[in-house]
């Protein structure tokens, strides 16, 4: 659990990051929360902060710590301002102020604030001091539900804690309320300041800062700095918080190329996700041009593939099940040296028995030493052991409480309506809905090919992929969607998992999926990595109001019926 101390204005939340990114405090306890008051809400304006911090006169001389600031919602979903210091200058001294200007999201969009440090210095604040729009300062208010009723700022200094000291030296009044805020929700714990501390390559480093990645999310920050070491690995996450990239990262991390040698192997259930992931590696391999990588997948000619493993072998493979079967029998494929096995979206594959079958026969191939790692949003109990039977004491990452894989960004709706009037309000939504892109799904082939067919005659920006396409024409449309070519794509739900398109914001079920699991994995197309998005489900038949009962019971979100106005700062990213 993040920690967190109240101090004059301030959350404060200090992390001592070793190479495992180990909180100094094993039993970290809980403080209370403030929010940002009303009173001072800053609706519009340049939402630029002056930062003001006091250094204690009890801290060191001079400290090469990392200090950062983030911004958090009512759900606890950070944005992270620019780190405050350059710790080899001489900021952030004994007994002096530093001031900064930091951008942010305006006031209207956030509830707390939240500062850390990083390293092993020891660096300890005095008073922290936050100003905004007019220069005045923010103020905080205690929740009730958590505090009962507000006190006067002056008597917080007395609960700061030092973070140098065991967790039996917090307050009293704080340590008792350890168990009872431990089962608050809404929280994201964050305990890394960024991708530094997980020690990576230089390489891989500057790939990410290419990337414009600055922290980790909490799936990376548990998974990333085991998987580097070797460890076997079942991940349950999210949509949109960022697998790929622990599988991807911790395996660049670790692989040392060897000509003719595949090192690597990734499997996944589609085309399409296995050309992502293609995409992804060669995203954070830039640097490090001794790595080929390559996909492998049917709809392409055989020989092609033999070809590329005879001429330019590569160290890493990604691709579907039935096509890295077929070219590893033919002895293509050689998977003896192979020390990372990795499946994505593993349930979908393992649930299915065909497709189990040719996986299992695949890892038989590869040595018995190498690591294991598992991936999906959706982890049932009855997968689960499947999974592990592929392992050798895997580190296990799951979500069992199914109301935390909702995204909190994500806003969802439901419209009841017969069959006959879908089209028609399909084309008043999207005339009337602002979007970056949408994504729209529905259940067969045919039914794809013909509404994409009547969305263009009205003049709609609109695509469509499906599996009875050409492989080369599908990835030829994917890669002009995730481009931006076009702003509407109409789908199957062979574009229902895994796929990342940023500019996605609004995600419509023309129709309703077959069960809960596959309606997450759809909607979660929007409001990746804690932005912003919006979710419609048309709703024509007592089999669609049962599956989305089935939604709200099990993820716990009540989805209300679209109203007839609805406010675009709600969905559409500032």
């Amino acid at each position: 659990m993040l920690i967190k101390a109240v101090h004059y204005l301030l959350c404060f939340a200090c992390i001592y990051v070793l190479s495992h990114a180990e909180p100094i405090i094993s039993q970290p306890q809980s403080f209370a929360s403030f929010k940002i008051n009303n009173d001072t809400t800053q609706n519009e304006g340049s939402c630029v902060y002056t930062v003001t911090i006091s250094t204690s006169c009890s801290s060191i001389s001079a400290t090469r710590d990392h200090i950062s600031l983030a911004f958090g919602d009512a759900y606890g979903i950070q944005v992270y301002a620019p780190r405050l210091d350059d710790p080899w200058s001489s900021t952030f001294e004994r007994c002096s102020a530093d001031s900064f200007r930091v951008k942010g999201p305006c006031t209207h969009q956030i509830c707390y604030v939240y500062l850390y440090r990083t390293g092993r210095d020891g660096w300890k604040p005095d008073t922290v001091k936050i100003f905004g729009y007019y220069s005045k300062p923010f103020g905080f208010r205690a929740q009730e539900e958590e505090m009962g009723e507000a006190r006067d700022n002056d008597a917080y200094e007395e609960e700061l804690l030092d973070y140098e000291e065991e967790d039996e030296k917090a307050p009293d009044s704080v340590a008792s309320k350890a168990a009872g805020e431990s089962a608050k929700k809404g929280y994201v714990g964050i305990h890394s300041s960024g991708f530094r501390d997980f020690l990576l390559k230089p390489e891989l480093l500057r790939s990410i800062v290419d990337s414009g990645f600055e922290h980790p999310s909490e799936v990376q920050h548990e998974c990333i700095p085991q998987a580097i070491l070797g460890m076997d690995v079942i991940c349950q996450a999210k949509s949109g918080m960022g697998k790929t990239a622990v599988f991807v990262l911790s395996t660049l991390q670790q692989i040392e190329p060897v000509a003719g040698q595949v090192a690597a192997l990734v499997l996944c259930h589609t085309r399409e996700l296995a050309y992502q992931i293609c995409h992804e590696f060669e995203r954070f391999s830039t640097y490090l041009p001794d790595i080929k990588v390559a996909v492998f997948y049917g709809g392409v000619s055989i020989k092609t593939h033999k070809d590329l493993l005879k001429n330019e072998c590569p160290h890493i493979v990604v691709g579907t099940p039935g096509r890295i079967l077929a070219l590893a029998r033919d002895k293509d494929l050689g998977l003896k040296h192979v020390r990372h096995f990795i499946l994505d979206e593993c349930d979908k594959m393992l649930e299915s028995l065909d497709m189990r079958r040719d996986v299992q026969e695949i890892f038989k191939m590869t040595p018995h030493d190498k690591q294991v790692m598992m991936f999906s949003a959706t982890l049932s109990k009855e997968i689960r052991p499947v999974c592990k039977k592929f392992m050798q004491d895997p580190m296990e990452i799951y979500v069992d409480d199914e109301a935390k894989l909702t995204l909190h960004g994500l806003v969802q709706h439901y419209i009841k309506l017969s069959e006959l009037e879908k089209n028609r309000k399909l084309n008043d939504l999207l005339d009337a809905l602002d979007f970056n892109q949408v994504v729209i799904f529905v259940k067969s082939v045919s039914r794809a090919a013909e509404l994409n067919k009547l969305l263009m005659e009205c003049n709609f920006p609109s695509i469509c992929i499906h599996s009875g396409m050409p492989q080369e024409e599908r990835l030829t449309r994917y890669k002009n969607f995730k481009e931006g070519h076009k702003r509407i794509l109409v789908a199957t739900d062979l574009v229902g998992r895994g796929i990342d398109i940023e500019r996605v914001n609004i995600v419509i079920n023309y129709d309703m999926p077959d069960s809960a699991d596959t309606y997450l994995h759809r909607v979660g197309r929007a409001g990746r990595f804690g932005t912003k998005g919006l979710a419609i489900t048309f709703v024509s038949s007592a089999s669609d109001s049962d599956v989305l009962n089935q939604v709200q019971e099990r993820f716990e979100v009540d989805i209300k019926e679209l109203p007839e106005q609805i406010d675009t700062s709600t969905y559409m990213p500032s």
